[in-house]
């Protein structure tokens, strides 16, 4: 799969949506609900909420989005996405203190960059696009200035987890996540940048 990853705009924030519901369940733990599940995209992962992440100055959204040459037979697996196959979203406070005070306790470098969303369509996995999306978020978050980049990660999400520790990240903390009406235990991961 040939890819291209650049910064998200406005015209994405249909497809951002449609991706985010295929790929936010797939980090949730076992236990979490289909109820809780849906409650959180209608919350925190809809079209009109992707429109006003897209026009926050401290959010830097970017995307993968596949390049229509070669094989197509994933195609038909992302409907609604506009070709958008991952995406990620860096988020910066005006302190540059992790906004969760768990985070802020656990993270040693200021300022920090929140690693806030990094996912990849189903029909992408195993196909390095995680790998590039990666890449390049964490040089975005490196011309940003910030020292370290930091992230939360399901304690239960090994595979999430293995991927993070491959690409530098060290887990130095722990904090919860809320979802649905249940409290999750995250591992906070930390990775310095250059």
């Amino acid at each position: 799969m040939t890819i291209q990853i650049r910064p998200a705009g406005p015209a994405d924030a249909a497809a951002l949506a449609a991706l985010a519901a295929v790929t936010f369940p797939l980090a949730c733990p076992p236990s979490t609900t289909a109820r809780a599940i849906s409650e959180f995209i209608a919350r925190h992962l809809t079209r009109d909420r992707f429109a006003e992440y897209l026009t926050d100055r401290d959010r830097t959204l970017l995307v993968a989005v596949a390049d229509d040459a070669g094989d197509q037979s994933w195609r038909g697996e992302l409907d609604g996405t506009d070709g958008l196959v991952g995406w990620s979203m860096l988020i910066r406070t005006a302190d540059g203190v992790p906004a969760d005070a768990d985070a802020a306790a656990a993270v040693s470098g200021r300022p920090a960059v929140e690693l806030s969303k990094m996912y990849a369509h189903p029909a992408a996995h195993g196909r390095g696009v995680a790998g590039e999306l990666m890449r390049v978020t964490l040089a975005e978050a490196s011309r940003e200035g910030a020292p370290v980049v930091w992230l939360g990660v399901n304690e239960e999400n090994a595979r999430a987890i293995r991927f993070y520790e491959k690409h530098g990240f060290a887990i130095v903390g722990s904090k919860r996540f809320k979802i649905g009406d249940r409290w999750e235990h995250d591992h906070v991961l930390e990775r310095p940048l250059p």
